[in-house]
């Protein structure tokens, strides 16, 4: 009974000391889904762990591979390993990293959907390949969604512009490549333009690229077109335009001036009628104090 509880302490500790090895420590955090445009690129943002984190890049190959098999592998630092329906369209960002696994894959295909997981094995030499290390993310894998059209610019703009006085107008779109980000251009290009790109991850697989326009409208610019195209990676191009609604200064004037004025003497003629019928009152309860005091005497 003694030997019996000895060595059921002995594999409690043995499986605490071992599980982290084997089950925590192995760990590959990979966006699950994205939407990918055909005939662009798409990066897959993707981070691991594992238990000889001492490890130098150089002895860490990593491999991504499709979910049917690891031998179908769309990256392999050696190229010959890769299927030949992606060789030469897939690379590994910021591959110096000893952490980091984060995936390219160019020219996509309206077949290249997926899914496809990460996988690592842990080299003793730059040319060992025998050894026991290894360790495939089936649970982690990334799928992607296909569009055969690029998604439209979304425009955010004040409804009415004053003539003379600055108009923005912000035209963005949301992509999964920021390796080669979408290119925004607008279709009013003239010396009273000002023009800011702004490019950010707004959630993890996803970017948004980001043109503010700024110009001096004019009375001539009353019912025109403003158009941001947005031309993708690929390339694939998709735009949407606004049409100018310009207001004169005179007349924004006429608009705004006598409302301002209206308001305001409604507000003063009503400060008055409360003041009087205040005093009014208090009139009143003067003479009645004085009527009450007739009446004593």
């Amino acid at each position: 009974m003694h030997k019996d509880r000895k060595m059921m302490i002995f594999c409690l500790l043995l499986a605490a000391i071992s599980s982290p090895v084997f089950s925590e420590e192995w760990k590959a955090t990979v966006v699950k889904q994205l939407e990918v445009l055909v005939s662009s690129c798409v990066v897959v943002p993707c981070s691991f762990t594992h238990p000889k984190e001492n490890l130098p890049a150089s002895k860490l190959r990593k491999i991504w591979h499709s979910s049917k098999g690891r031998d179908q592998r769309i990256y392999h630092e050696d190229s010959t390993e890769i299927s030949e329906n992606f060789r030469g369209r897939t690379r590994l960002l910021e591959e110096k990293s000893a952490s980091n696994c984060t995936l390219e894959i160019t020219e996509i295909k309206d077949h290249d959907n997926g899914p496809f997981c990460f996988r690592i094995e842990l080299a003793r030499t730059p040319g060992d390949t025998s050894t026991i290390d290894k360790f495939s993310f089936v649970e982690d894998c990334v799928e992607f969604t296909m569009l055969n059209e690029p998604p439209k610019p979304t425009l955010i703009h004040p409804k009415t512009a004053i003539q003379d006085r600055p108009y923005t107008v912000m035209c963005s779109v949301i992509h999964t490549c920021p390796s080669n980000v979408p290119k925004l251009t607008w279709s009013r290009a003239t010396t009273d333009t000002d023009v800011i790109e702004v490019h950010r991850q707004i959630y993890v697989g996803y970017w948004e690229t980001l043109s503010i326009l700024t110009f001096i409208p004019e009375e001539k610019d009353d019912h025109r077109e403003v158009t941001c195209t947005s031309q993708f990676y690929g390339p694939k191009t998709s735009y949407s335009t606004l049409t100018l609604d310009v207001k004169c200064t005179e007349t924004f004037n006429h608009i705004i001036i006598p409302t301002a004025v209206g308001i305001g003497t409604a507000v003063i003629f009503a400060l008055f009628c409360i003041f009087m019928v205040k005093k009014y009152k208090n009139r009143i309860a003067e003479l009645q104090q004085q009527e009450g005091r007739q009446v004593e005497k």
